[in-house]
């Protein structure tokens, strides 16, 4: 393995810590939304018209029961809802919640402040080019690795 392999692999291990240390920290200081749903209650948010469960769960790539436990445990704390779905009435659409919304808005808010601080000393084009690596990364990844695994061991 070359060198600039190994350090990059030992980079993403540091970049791993601090995405746990970060989605931890925002758990205990927005607890809005619980740990780990973030991530859920965002894929929700995407379509403007709601989604079904089956949709959320092609789209995370996550088992249909791991999304499921993810949409009651949203709905039990009101950041979303289910609706009737109006072309089929036995299925429902997933729906976020006006204090959804308003949770959403204070974690982008919150995180948004943390990485102000943490880029603070970077000048524009270097957060730009961080942000395009980090897209082409993992894209590359995701293609890598054949794109159609599910995420239930990463989570």
């Amino acid at each position: 393995m070359h060198n600039s392999v190994r350090e990059l692999g030992l980079r993403l291990y540091d970049l791993v810590r601090s995405v746990r240390l970060l989605r931890q920290r925002r758990a205990d200081e927005r607890p809005a939304v619980p740990l780990g749903l973030v991530g859920m209650l965002l894929q929700i948010d995407q379509p403007s018209s709601g989604c079904h469960a089956h949709e959320l769960a092609q789209r995370t790539r996550l088992d249909p029961s791991t999304v499921s436990r993810s949409v009651a445990a949203l709905v039990a704390h009101s950041l979303v809802e289910r609706r009737p779905d109006p072309a089929d009435k036995r299925a429902s659409l997933l729906a976020i919640t006006p204090a959804g919304r308003a949770a959403l808005a204070g974690t982008y808010s919150w995180y948004g402040e943390v990485l102000e601080r943490a880029l603070a000393d970077w000048t524009p084009g270097e957060v730009e080019a961080l942000s395009a690596a980090l897209d082409r990364f993992t894209r590359d990844i995701d293609v890598a690795l054949g794109n159609n695994d599910k995420l239930e061991a990463a989570r």
